[in-house]
């Protein structure tokens, strides 16, 4: 048995290098057990119990994408697992689901144990934050699948919500508030263009400065990094490369819950991937548009650098990004106060974005 191990770490798989990284992260995994758990980490599979009657099961699958290559440029890997938690804790909550636990697939060329463990520490952050509880996953190491040096990160949440809670975005009608709530920055996508805009167009390293997120005094300018040019001062510190596509994709749970406990949600819509004109239609009747107003919040800096530099559409940038927009939520007009100031109790920062009206199941952006 010793040389058919042997054997197979020349191949480039280490058994034993893969069992004693998950022995050590035993501990973080148990850290986030929750009510209904029935089973310890290492099963061939996870435990758990059932919610009970007139509960449904909501669940939902995710991967990180290409910002695992700017936590390999960071070096830093401990803020990628909150993102696939919280990324797909945000999926099943615009139904109005509470998550109960999560299993995730990480499969790499070399199994590095220190990477790991800074992977799952960040699952486990999430997971506690989060109420769910890491119940099992899979890793995987796979020499001429993934290349040198870079893994992928994928993960699957199961949650529960009432029947008769279940949110379907179906009540949704002509008069109704856009309420949005802020993203941390580009969460999880369209990480691909704004790689190639900040990397390889504009040529700026993971610690440079982002131009945008300096304001200088006199007659300086911030070139690509820290450094002043000129009589000027800069005036506040700055958000590096790293830090601003690093910032971790935001969770929404806490103040929905908050806010469904208070007045009644017609429709969510997470705004990943496809970002306003592709997500909010999932939620929409066929008789009724969503109307944004983008002069109703600012964009942050990192969206205007990259459309800016990238030459990128506005329209496209409204497809791809977030644009400061992580998650909307529909209410009754006559419900907005209330809806604003629950939100605002639980630090959510709302802003009132748009107004849905009589259409064909579309998405508008005026201004």
């Amino acid at each position: 048995m010793a040389k058919a191990t042997s054997a197979y770490a020349a191949s480039g798989v280490n058994i034993d290098n893969k069992m004693a990284a998950l022995r050590a992260v035993k501990k973080l995994v148990r850290s986030t057990r929750a009510p209904g758990l029935l089973s310890e980490i290492g099963s061939f599979g996870g435990l758990f119990a059932a919610p009970g009657k007139d509960q449904v099961l909501v669940a939902s699958t995710d991967g990180v994408g290409t910002k695992l290559k700017v936590a390999a440029l960071a070096g830093r890997h401990d803020t990628v697992g909150q993102d696939i938690v919280n990324h797909c804790v945000n999926d099943i909550l615009v139904h109005g689901a509470r998550p109960l636990f999560f299993l995730d697939y990480f499969g790499t060329a070399r199994f590095e144990g220190p990477i790991f463990q800074a992977v799952v520490k960040g699952l486990c952050q999430a997971c506690r934050a989060n109420g769910c509880a890491l119940i099992g996953g899979e890793t995987a190491e796979m020499p001429g699948l993934y290349p040198p040096g870079e893994y992928d990160l994928v993960g699957t949440i199961v949650g529960v919500v009432p029947r008769k809670a279940i949110i379907t975005g179906k009540t949704i009608r002509p008069g109704d508030v856009l309420i949005g709530l802020p993203s941390a920055g580009l969460h999880t996508n369209g990480f691909s263009l704004a790689r190639k805009i900040i990397f390889e167009q504009e040529k700026l390293k993971i610690g440079d400065i982002l131009p945008g997120t300096s304001r200088v005094v006199g007659t300086s300018r911030v070139v690509g990094t820290s450094r002043v040019v000129g009589t000027g001062r800069v005036v506040g510190t700055g958000r590096s490369v790293g830090e601003a596509l690093l910032a971790v994709h935001r969770s929404y749970l806490h103040p929905v819950q908050r806010l469904m406990q208070a007045v009644t949600i017609r429709g969510m819509a997470h705004i990943t991937g496809g970002g306003f004109y592709d997500n909010v239609p999932r939620i929409l009747p066929k008789s009724v548009d969503a109307v944004f107003d983008r002069s109703a919040w600012t964009v942050p800096p990192l969206f205007r650098f990259i459309q800016e530099r990238g030459r990128v559409a506005r329209d496209e940038m409204y497809r791809v990004f977030n644009m400061g927009i992580g998650l909307v939520i529909i209410v009754r007009f006559a419900d907005r106060n209330v809806a604003m100031t629950v939100l605002r109790r639980a630090k959510a920062a709302p802003v009132e974005i748009g107004r849905i009206e009589k259409g064909r199941g579309f998405v508008r952006l005026i201004h």
